[in-house]
């Protein structure tokens, strides 16, 4: 998050949006009986630090990659990786959730109509977010973070998850500060289009809105509606926060307050059995 604007409640609303995107394709993918994917490289259990520490170096390399390409002003490169990934989030995601909605359809050659669908999808993302100056583009990176993010709360084991969450807001809080991510900042995140989205002044990046989504998406899988509803309002509570901090300091990690927050209120709600 970066810049100094007049903050309010309404800054809230494309993270809401997000977020319900994000509820959205988690009902699907419970409802569809989806087989679970395996995206995490160490068992659960003893490999749960494992596969947190493998995000944090993940998000933490590629953080690095961008920064050292912006220093050389490599903007060719830059796009090239930054399209590459974002079509290949778009289209596999694409697969995932119609195969999702078709499951409760009888279609013929309904892969058909899913690889389709897929490539029309992904092409028309692909021309709004770098080929026009659209405010699609912002509805486009709302809906790949919310989309993102529930796919990998339903990917992730429980405790891998809530790990990754928590290291990934201390990475967060370390590389605003000290680290790339405040120096992309500082370059303006606005040369990483696809990456980051703006509204009323205020700039966020993708990773912030998958995984509020990945939060909330696991809690409605694995926990339930009142888990996952505690868990939204803790992630808007502390995205509150954390603007009201972005005002005094003109730049502030995004992950820290709404984790701890909607990690909290989620468990809590849990624990007492609702």
């Amino acid at each position: 998050m970066k810049d100094k604007p007049n903050l309010g409640i309404v800054r809230l609303t494309p993270i809401l949006a997000s977020l319900l995107f994000g509820v959205f394709c988690a009902f699907l993918i419970s409802a569809s009986s989806m087989e679970t994917y395996e995206i995490t490289p160490f068992s659960e259990g003893v490999g749960s630090v494992g596969n947190a520490v493998y995000f944090v170096i993940l998000v933490g390399l590629g953080a690095s990659v961008l920064y050292s390409l912006l220093r050389k002003r490599n903007h060719r490169l830059i796009n090239l990786i930054i399209g590459f990934a974002l079509t290949t989030a778009v289209f596999l995601l694409s697969i995932i959730y119609l195969s999702a909605v078709f499951s409760f359809f009888s279609v013929p050659y309904f892969e058909v109509l899913i690889f389709s669908f897929s490539i029309f999808i992904t092409v028309m993302a692909d021309l709004i977010i770098f080929r026009t100056n659209s405010k699609l583009c912002n509805v486009i990176i709302l809906c790949l973070g919310g989309g993102l993010g529930s796919f990998l709360g339903f990917s992730v084991p429980t405790l891998s998850a809530f790990l990754i969450l928590i290291f990934l807001a201390v990475y967060d809080a370390f590389a605003v500060y000290h680290g790339p991510v405040g120096k992309i900042a500082h370059s303006g995140l606005e040369q990483l289009r696809g990456l980051s989205f703006s509204f009323k002044d205020i700039q966020m990046g993708l990773g912030d809105l998958t995984f509020y989504s990945m939060l909330s998406g696991h809690m409605l899988l694995y926990f339930g509606f009142l888990p996952c509803l505690a868990s939204l309002i803790g992630i808007l509570a502390g995205c509150l926060l954390a603007f009201k901090m972005l005002e005094k300091q003109g730049m502030f990690p995004g992950l820290p307050f709404p984790t701890l927050f909607g990690l909290t209120a989620g468990f809590l709600v849990s624990l007492l059995g609702f």
